[in-house]
C-alpha cells in the first residue's frame, strides 16, 4: 500500500517558518511534521511513501538523503576523514521523492504521480501538514467495504474550513472553504482508486474543488467519520499547540514512533 503526501505548497500562512523551508519540514518536537505524518501510517504497517515535492524540494531531499546519518550515532576519524555510522532502530520505509513542479496545484501534483501507481490500484493520500490519531487500517477497511472510488476522512474542526454534507456515509456535497460552517470538514487522509486521477485535468486543478466535488456529485465519494484528534498546522499558533502536546508526552497522534530515544531524541 502506497501513501502519497502532498508536500509541495508554499505554506504562506506559516511564513514565519516557511521562508527557509517547506511547511512539511517545519519541526514539532525537533522532527519535521512530515516525519510525524509518516509515522502515523507506519504505525499501521503502511511504509511506502511517494512525496510530491515543489517549493524548496531540495530541503526535503537533503533530509532523506542524510536521514540515516542524522538519526544514528557517528564516529568520525578527523585524520583520515573516515566516518562510521552506528546502526540504530530505523524505520523500514521506502520513500520516493518526486518533483511535481513549483506552482502545481494539489490535483496537478497527484496527476503527475500517475506513473508511480499501478492500474486500478488503491492508495492513500494526504497533506503534508496534518496529524491525527486516526486508525489507518479502519479507514482502509471502510474504503474497501463501500466499493466507491474515493474516501475522505472527515473531522470536526474550527468554522473557517469548508463543509461536507452527508447522506448516511455518502458525501453528497463538498463545499471548500466556506466563510462560516459547522459539522464535518475535509481532514485529508484520503483513500483513492487510481481512476480518481481521471477527474483531474492538469497542473492548475485543485484537488479539493473540481475533482472531489465531481466525485461527490457522481456518488463516488464516501466519508469516513473520525471522531478523535485532528489538527492541521496552517498557522504559528497551531504549530505551538502541537509543540506543547508533543512536549507533554501526550500527543494523540503519537501512535508509536519509529526512531528510538537515543541521544535525547523523542520517541513514542
Amino acid at each position: 500500500m502506497k501513501t502519497i503526501i502532498l508536500a509541495g505548497g508554499l505554506g504562506s500562512r506559516l511564513s514565519e517558518e516557511t521562508v527557509l523551508r517547506p511547511k512539511p519540514m517545519v519541526e514539532v518536537g525537533g522532527r519535521p511534521i512530515l516525519w510525524h505524518i509518516m509515522n502515523i501510517y507506519a504505525a499501521h504497517g503502511v511504509d511506502e511513501f511517494i512525496i510530491a515535492l515543489g517549493y524548496k524540494a531540495e530541503v526535503i531531499k537533503e533530509y532523506f538523503l542524510n536521514f540515516y546519518a542524522i538519526n544514528n550515532d557517528l564516529t568520525i576519524d578527523l585524520t583520515s576523514g573516515r566516518t562510521v555510522i552506528h546502526e540504530g532502530n530505523q524505520p523500514k520505509w521506502k520513500v520516493h521523492l518526486i518533483d511535481t513542479g513549483l506552482h502545481t496545484q494539489t490535483g496537478g501534483r497527484l496527476k503527475r504521480l500517475r506513473k508511480w501507481l499501478r492500474e486500478d490500484e488503491t492508495f492513500m493520500c494526504t497533506y503534508g501538514d496534518g496529524v491525527a490519531d486516526i486508525d489507518v487500517n479502519a479507514l482502509l477497511n471502510f474504503h474497501r467495504s463501500h466499493g466507491k472510488l474515493a474516501t475522505v476522512t472527515t473531522v470536526r474542526p474550527p468554522a473557517r474550513f469548508g463543509r461536507i454534507g452527508f447522506q448516511e456515509d455518502r458525501v453528497h456535497e463538498f463545499y471548500e472553504k466556506a466563510e462560516t460552517s459547522e459539522g464535518w470538514i475535509n481532514g485529508g487522509f484520503f483513500v483513492f482508486n487510481t481512476k480518481v486521477i481521471d477527474y483531474i485535468e492538469g497542473d492548475e486543478t485543485i484537488l479539493e474543488r473540481g475533482p472531489v466535488e465531481r466525485l461527490a456529485h457522481d456518488g463516488q465519494l464516501m466519508g469516513y467519520r473520525h471522531n478523535g484528534f485532528w489538527s492541521c498546522m496552517d498557522t504559528l499558533k497551531e504549530k505551538n499547540i502541537l509543540e506543547e502536546l508533543w512536549a507533554s508526552a501526550k500527543a494523540p497522534w503519537n501512535l508509536g514512533c519509529s526512531i528510538s530515544r537515543a541521544n535525547g531524541r523523542s520517541t513514542g
